[in-house]
């Protein structure tokens, strides 16, 4: 049995489209319930829905062979998986966004405010800046209008939150995909079946 950690939610419908388009179907899925866990015993396949940002988990610990997740969350955590294929979906930027008009007084530490850790760290670090990160879990657009933070580092998809809050991208850091990752273990003994469905999905992006 081949089990599957999809994200919650449209990225993760879409996704599984393509791993049904793959020849690894299971119409449970698509039924309206709150159920997690979907199998097809005749395709030998289990999916589960989790959270996008717990996908790494699930895969790292083995509790999932193979998952989807943004480069993002690879990048901030980075877990112990092999990166099979970037899907070329969920595209959207890590960047630094400032209130208009904002000013980097380099002469004093520049708070950040971020749910992305480690990303701003290395980003701040790569240009030597001087910096003071501010661990935020939500609604990191109100940190700068409030005093909290200078700037914050966050996803841009099309901006619009960022505009109606009254800030701007000041730098882009990184450009974030969706990724098809394995479990070290699983793609040693299940090397087969995930090579092959990796390699269905990728004539599918083409």
């Amino acid at each position: 049995m081949l089990n599957v950690a999809l994200p919650k939610g449209r990225l993760g419908e879409k996704v599984y489209a393509m791993f049904e388009k793959a020849g690894f179907e299971c119409p449970s899925i698509k039924e309206k319930n709150r159920k997690l866990i979907f199998e097809n015993e005749e395709k030998q396949v289990r999916y589960f829905w989790v959270k996008p940002s717990d996908v790494s988990i699930y895969v790292e610990r083995g509790a999932a062979d193979i998952g989807v997740v943004g480069k993002d969350i690879l990048l901030e955590y980075s877990p112990d998986i092999y990166e099979l294929l970037d899907l070329d979906m969920g595209k959207c930027k890590m960047a630094v966004a400032a209130p208009k008009g904002f000013y980097d007084d380099s002469e004093r530490t520049l708070k950040v405010a971020t749910k992305f850790s480690k990303i701003a760290s290395d980003y701040y670090s790569s240009i030597g800046r001087e910096i003071d990160i501010i661990k935020l879990n939500g609604s990191i657009e109100i940190a700068p209008i409030l005093g909290l933070s200078d700037v914050i580092v966050d996803i841009v998809e099309t901006g619009v939150t960022l505009k109606e809050n009254n800030l701007e991208v000041v730098n882009s850091i990184l450009d974030i995909s969706t990724r098809l990752i394995a479990n070290k273990t699983s793609f040693k003994f299940k090397s087969k079946e995930i090579e092959r469905l990796a390699e269905s999905i990728k004539e599918q992006i083409k």
